[in-house]
C-alpha cells in the first residue's frame, strides 16, 4: 500500500504536532527497548516483540513530528519510503513487521539463529531512528 492510499483510506491522517505526545511516546519506546535488554537469550521471542514495539514507537514519534498519525504498521513502510525517502529501511521494517506478525498472530516460530538476525536488524533500525 502506498502513502497516498494510506491517506485516502484514513490509515494515515494529518495531525498537529503534539510535543507532549512525542515526548511520552519516545519514553515508552525507550522503556520497551531497555526491558528487552534484560531478557535472557532463551526468551528471544519476548525480546523481538519488545524491540519491535520500541522501534514502532520511535517511528510513531517521527511521523508525529512530520504531522502524521499512522494507524497501522504497514503504512509505516510507506511513510519511510515515500516521506522519509528511506527505501532500504522501509523494506527492512516491512520484513520485520511480517515476521513479528507471524509470531504474534499465526504462531510461527523462529530458532535462535534466526532470532539473533531479527534482533540485530531491529537494533539497527532502532539506532537509526531513535534520535
Amino acid at each position: 500500500m502506498d502513502f497516498n492510499e494510506c491517506l485516502n483510506k484514513k490509515i494515515i491522517k494529518n495531525v498537529k504536532v503534539d510535543n507532549n505526545l512525542i515526548i511520552s511516546a519516545r519514553k515508552i519506546a525507550k522503556l520497551k527497548i531497555e526491558s528487552a535488554e534484560f531478557l535472557p537469550e532463551h526468551l528471544f521471542i519476548g525480546k523481538i516483540t519488545l524491540l519491535y514495539d520500541g522501534l514502532r514507537g520511535y517511528l510513531e514519534c517521527i511521523a508525529l513530528e512530520k504531522g502524521y498519525k499512522v494507524y497501522n504498521h504497514e503504512c509505516y513502510s510507506s511513510f519511510l519510503n515515500e516521506i522519509m525517502h528511506l527505501p532500504n529501511e522501509a523494506e527492512l521494517f516491512n520484513k520485520l513487521r511480517k515476521i513479528r506478525n507471524g509470531i504474534n498472530y499465526y504462531g510461527e516460530t523462529v530458532d535462535l539463529e534466526k532470532a539473533d538476525y531479527i534482533i540485530d536488524k531491529l537494533i539497527y533500525l532502532i539506532d537509526r531512528f531513535k534520535k
